[in-house]
């Protein structure tokens, strides 16, 4: 099945879903970080779709897979706050957040790097 827009592609839509769930769970998060790490982990996770949708407008591969590094590199800054954050006891794991991050992680990866046959 062709794609209609990026809205089609399952990474953008598991990376929408991981933005919501990050919103979600940084609600909790004390006062004293609304601008320091809520506003990182909601940026982190926000330019997630926004740059898989970004790279895929673009409409030429080389543009493309950038904009998809990016992301990867937005994943990585976000796992790391995640962590944190747990470690600084604002939240508790959160399995669909650790699961998303695997899942997003993984098709970005496979994308990026496909097996050489």
């Amino acid at each position: 099945m062709k794609t209609q827009g990026f809205k089609d592609l399952i990474v953008w839509q598991k990376s929408y879903s991981l933005v919501l769930e990050i919103y979600k769970a940084t609600k909790e998060f004390p006062k004293f970080e609304t601008y320091g790490l809520v506003q990182q982990m909601r940026r982190a996770a926000v330019s997630l779709p926004s740059n898989i949708a970004e790279g895929y407008g673009r409409r030429h591969k080389a543009e493309y897979m950038q904009f998809l590094s990016m992301a990867y590199g937005s994943l990585a800054e976000l796992e790391t706050q995640y962590l944190l954050a747990i470690d600084l006891n604002y939240m508790e794991k959160s399995e669909s957040i650790g699961a998303l991050l695997k899942e997003v992680g993984s098709m970005l990866y496979r994308i990026l790097n496909p097996l050489k046959t």
